[in-house]
């Protein structure tokens, strides 16, 4: 594993994936048990999404790579092979941190060439995932971003962000700023099963609250849904009842894609916890990465008249979905989108 080679006296302190960052130390503490951070400082933090994407955003900024989520179905997981590492246990576990990315995103926010483009965070890994607590980086992002007078959004399902709120508001009133938040399993159990790490359901719903509650506009990403897991009618509707209850401006509905190693860690876990569903994911997938069209219309009919009894239809989010290998996040701009 090329991490060995990586130390403060390496002959160019290159990261394999990075250009050229360098490691500063690995760490490991007792408070994050069976996690180790990797240190590193990035030579830019603003990422140019490929214009083939589609998507409404041009940059992206992402704090870490890697995320203690753990969720069976992260479509991300395929970046860390970039590093030589894992894309099953070593993306939940072996966390790259960029502790000097505020200051480099000040940096290139300052370039005469900028010019204030909407900014996407939490498109490849959650930035309020557990280590941001350790970390404490996106307050620097925010004020960077909001200084510049730059928009930007924000997606998690960490709630963390409540710790942001005051600065998020201040900064909704200088730029526009966007926050969701993701929550696609109602069921605690289920919950538990397919996110290990990430908050409650109900933490996630309190959370929407405390946002709305803050004054700003709080979208929901019902993504993913898992099929024959997740798209009951009865999970859903008490899904969407529940977040219509939290005070969501809105929701997005997304099936579960399943592409590169995602595959193969989801399936795997499909198969030891729910193997009679394997024979229908196969049935259900092929060799894409994406469901049936047929499945894509049974969740639509299923889903809009939920959307539309519980007024979640109306509002839009700062992301979008677009089914396109080069995006890095999955998640939308319409209040409802199903692909």
């Amino acid at each position: 594993m090329r991490w060995a080679a990586q130390s403060l006296d390496a002959d160019d302190g290159a990261l394999p994936g990075f250009d050229r960052a360098g490691l500063v130390r690995s760490v490991q503490t007792p408070d994050f048990e069976g996690i180790t951070f990797h240190e590193v400082l990035c030579k830019s933090a603003l990422n140019k999404t490929p214009e083939a994407s589609n998507l409404p955003f041009r940059y992206t900024v992402n704090t870490f790579r890697g995320c203690s989520h753990a969720c069976r179905y992260c479509f991300a997981r395929s970046t860390h092979e970039y590093l030589d590492l894992d894309p099953g246990h070593d993306f939940d576990t072996q966390l790259v941190v960029k502790t000097n990315v505020a200051a480099v995103l000040r940096r290139e926010l300052a370039r005469k060439s900028w010019k204030r483009e909407q900014v996407a965070l939490g498109t490849n890994t959650d930035p309020y995932q557990r280590a941001e607590g350790r970390y404490r980086l996106m307050p620097g992002v925010i004020r960077a971003l909001t200084e510049s007078g730059t928009p930007f959004s924000i997606l998690t399902k960490g709630t963390l962000l409540r710790r942001d709120l005051p600065l998020l508001t201040l900064a909704a009133g200088q730029v526009d700023v966007g926050v969701a938040v993701s929550l696609a399993v109602g069921d605690h159990d289920l919950q538990r099963q397919l996110e290990p790490g990430t908050p409650s359901p109900q933490a996630r719903l309190d959370l929407v609250r405390a946002v709305t509650d803050a004054g700003l506009s709080c979208h929901v990403m019902v993504a993913p849904v898992i099929p024959y897991l997740t798209d009951s009618t009865r999970h859903l509707d008490d899904l969407f009842a529940a977040i219509a209850k939290a005070g969501a401006s809105g929701a997005t509905v997304i099936p579960m894609h399943l592409r590169g190693a995602t595959r193969g860690w989801f399936l795997s876990w499909l198969a030891a916890e729910h193997p009679a569903l394997v024979r229908r994911y196969r049935q259900l997938y092929g060799r894409s990465a994406y469901v049936t069209p047929e499945y894509k219309r049974w969740l639509k009919a299923r889903v809009v008249p939920l959307v539309e009894r519980y007024g979640l239809a109306g509002a839009e989010s700062a992301h979008r979905d677009v089914p396109s290998p080069v995006c890095e996040q999955r998640s939308a701009a319409t209040a409802l989108t199903l692909f």
